[in-house]
């Protein structure tokens, strides 16, 4: 069957060639026991998009990633290959994919930028030597294992407006953080922190220009159920939808 002609605008761009949406969930699925891992999966059956599980080990390049309308890296850092997580992020960025990075993948998406927009000196190498991240990391003042923490919001930020105002109170379950002064740093461009907890540390980020590219070490899957995501989730969902219909293949016409 002959392939049919895609018209001038379509053409170089990354496409879906599903009949539903595709999503990528990008992390090691039961690492750490992660209690996100179950939540994500109960919700993902009643979504009206394809879901799939996609370990970092399998990631070598971005053509593990082709035909995916979005992509989710999930929580369960450190993962087992952080640089195939960078390159998730990075794809998703470069090619105005919708993107989602909870917990440690609000981390990934810092670093990413870092590395390969801002060209931080610290984030040098990173995602291939472990050693050179342990300098960044640093212990949260408060330990939060399924608790609930207040945040402030930026004023104007996207994430402000998806929740409509700018208090709130978020789910994290983490013990481990990056130092405020490289997320600080790392706040230049287009990327932009967005959240803050009680102490002024940076707890959500979002690039401007972008359809959708939003990471959060809070975790809105740990307070959402199938059929009652959290509103971050269903802005992300609507965004993935978004892109698979705007990117999807004509029907040929005969």
């Amino acid at each position: 069957m002959a392939v049919p002609h895609l018209p001038e605008p379509l053409k170089g761009k990354t496409m879906s060639v599903s009949a539903q949406p595709r999503l990528a969930l990008v992390g090691d699925r039961g690492n750490h026991d992660e209690p996100s891992h179950p939540k994500i999966d109960a919700m993902r059956e009643q979504w009206d998009l394809t879901t799939e599980w996609i370990p970092t080990t399998e990631i070598h390049d971005a053509s593990r990633l082709d035909g995916f309308d979005g992509i989710w890296v999930v929580p369960g850092a450190p993962y087992f290959n952080q640089k195939g997580v960078h390159i998730a992020v990075r794809h998703a960025r470069e090619n105005q994919l919708p993107f989602l990075g909870t917990c440690g993948g609000f981390f990934s998406a810092l670093i990413e930028h870092a590395q390969n927009v801002l060209h931080l000196p610290e984030a040098d190498g990173v995602d291939e030597d472990p050693e050179k991240l342990m300098p960044l990391v640093t212990p949260l003042k408060c330990s939060f294992r399924g608790e609930k923490a207040p945040l402030k919001v930026k004023e104007d930020s996207r994430l402000a407006a998806i929740y409509g105002t700018t208090e709130v109170e978020e789910v994290f379950h983490c013990d481990y953080g990056l130092t405020d002064t490289f997320m600080n740093a790392a706040n230049q461009g287009s990327l932009q922190l967005s959240a803050w907890d009680s102490d002024g540390a940076p707890r959500a980020l979002e690039i401007t220009g972008h359809p959708f590219f939003m990471g959060s070490l809070f975790q809105p899957e740990l307070s959402s159920a199938p059929g009652a995501e959290h509103k971050i989730l269903k802005a992300f969902l609507v965004a993935v939808r978004t892109k698979a219909d705007a990117g999807a293949l004509p029907t040929p016409t005969h």
